[in-house]
């Protein structure tokens, strides 16, 4: 029997849910959102990464399905990146269920406050689609880069799908509409994956978690819809923000 308690978490948490899975469809960083919600409704770490998990992923899977059939998603080089992204991801939910994640934050602090300040005064970054096809350099970049944000994404979260959306600019010229629909699937892959495992040890608060995917797939309808029609002039200020609200979580986690 469900509480007042457990009814009003589960309202608090659906609603930042939606809000999260709205803006992760769009620029990324919605773990930005929903973690810290988690964390305040009194959720253990590692129950909150696994919940998470389950409900981002029913997003990203909606967010992945849109842009798939929006033919803003390119099968050409996904087909190498996704089985790194997985073997990332695998190896990152291992590592994180062993050790503590605050490893990563410096590191990440400084990547991420790299991204938001060079999209800030780049004006033709993700502006135009300048892909013009795969090459052996591109390909061995991008295995790397899924590769190196599954295991991110697996052992932490925050900020991976505004590494993907920078990195899949910067590798292969994509604008921002068709990086952010290649990286919603890249991150689908991790998503998926992490929380396979998450599942099998058990870290899932279902009771939760159902009604809080409902309310993401919503979220991440609307922001898919949005990102794919207003394109890269709504993405981009989103992107920006998202990058320097992920910095500014971890300084004042941190060092403050």
């Amino acid at each position: 029997m469900l509480t007042t308690s457990i009814i009003t978490k589960i309202i608090f948490l659906c609603g930042a849910g939606f809000l999260a899975a709205f803006v992760d469809s769009i620029a990324g960083g919605g773990g930005l959102i929903s973690l810290p919600a988690f964390l305040a409704a009194g959720i253990s770490p590692h129950l909150a990464l696994g919940t998470n998990k389950f409900s981002a992923s029913c997003a990203s899977f909606t967010s992945s399905l849109k842009f798939a059939k929006s033919k803003k998603v390119n099968w050409q080089f996904l087909k190498y990146l996704l089985p790194f992204t997985l073997l990332g991801a695998v190896i990152g939910v291992n590592t994180v269920l062993k050790i503590d994640e605050k490893i990563l934050q410096s590191l990440v602090l400084i990547l991420i406050l790299f991204v938001g300040i060079y999209s800030i005064f780049s004006k033709s970054i993700g502006v135009e689609n300048k892909f013009k096809g795969t090459t052996k350099l591109n390909i061995f970049l991008g295995i790397i880069l899924a590769f190196s944000l599954g295991f991110y994404d697996g052992f932490f979260g925050p900020g991976t799908g505004s590494f993907l959306i920078f990195g899949l600019i910067k590798i292969f010229g994509f604008d921002f509409v068709q990086a952010a629909g290649n990286g919603k699937l890249l991150n689908f892959t991790s998503n998926i994956t992490a929380l396979i495992i998450f599942a099998l040890h058990g870290e899932i608060y279902y009771t939760v978690a159902i009604p809080m995917a409902l309310f993401m797939i919503l979220g991440a309808k609307l922001g898919t819809s949005l990102a794919i029609n207003k394109g890269s002039k709504l993405i981009k200020p989103i992107f920006v923000t998202m990058s320097l609200a992920v910095a500014c979580k971890i300084i004042i986690q941190n060092f403050l």
